[in-house]
């Protein structure tokens, strides 16, 4: 299974990926990475690891729908048979999403549909809830919507705050990417 995935930051749940592949835990071929803006370390860790890069600016567009466009064709150069949002902080169109078939992954830090958007562990700590998490789901052109594939709950603890309770999230997050990759490369 070819994979195209998409960062906008650090890429730690990229570098699951690269390091389950690496040791033979998982087997998908890392097409290529790529992210919205120049300089993130999602890219540069890809780039250490001998995987190409690209990078679709999101500033060097006059308007969203010519950006997807971009991302688009980006994308596509590489044949991904699935594209994953690793931290991709930017929502893409239907278009987009439509391009690839539906295979568009996405990973999420709460129990979607609860606490949708940028902010879902801020915000399941304002809410009060006792036990958030993670989900992988098949994203569309909403924000954090389409089907579900897999869930981990993650208390909260009384000591938390918001980087302590993400951290912790994070750890799992990868986790079950990974295994929601193997699992799907399996079927594939």
């Amino acid at each position: 299974m070819r994979i195209v995935v998409l960062v906008s930051g650090t890429g730690s749940n990229l570098q699951a990926v690269i390091d389950s592949v690496a040791a033979g835990d998982l087997d998908v071929e890392i097409a290529a990475v790529g992210a919205d803006r120049p300089g993130t370390y999602g890219v540069e860790r890809s780039a250490a690891a001998g995987i190409p890069t690209f990078v679709v600016d999101f500033k060097d567009y006059a308007d969203r729908s010519d950006w997807n466009t971009a991302l688009t064709k980006a994308v596509a150069a590489y044949d991904p048979d699935v594209v994953v949002s690793s931290g991709f902080m930017r929502i893409v169109s239907a278009g987009f999403i439509d391009a690839f078939g539906g295979k568009y992954l996405n990973t999420h830090p709460a129990l979607l549909p609860a606490f949708p958007g940028a902010h879902g562990v801020r915000d399941a700590m304002a809410y009060g809830v006792k036990v958030t998490g993670c989900t992988v789901h098949w994203a569309d052109a909403g924000v954090d919507t389409g089907p579900i594939i897999a869930q981990e709950a993650v208390s909260i603890e009384d000591s938390d705050t918001e980087e302590t309770l993400h951290e912790r999230i994070k750890v799992v997050e990868r986790r079950l990417l990974v295994s929601t990759l193997a699992s799907l490369a399996a079927a594939s």
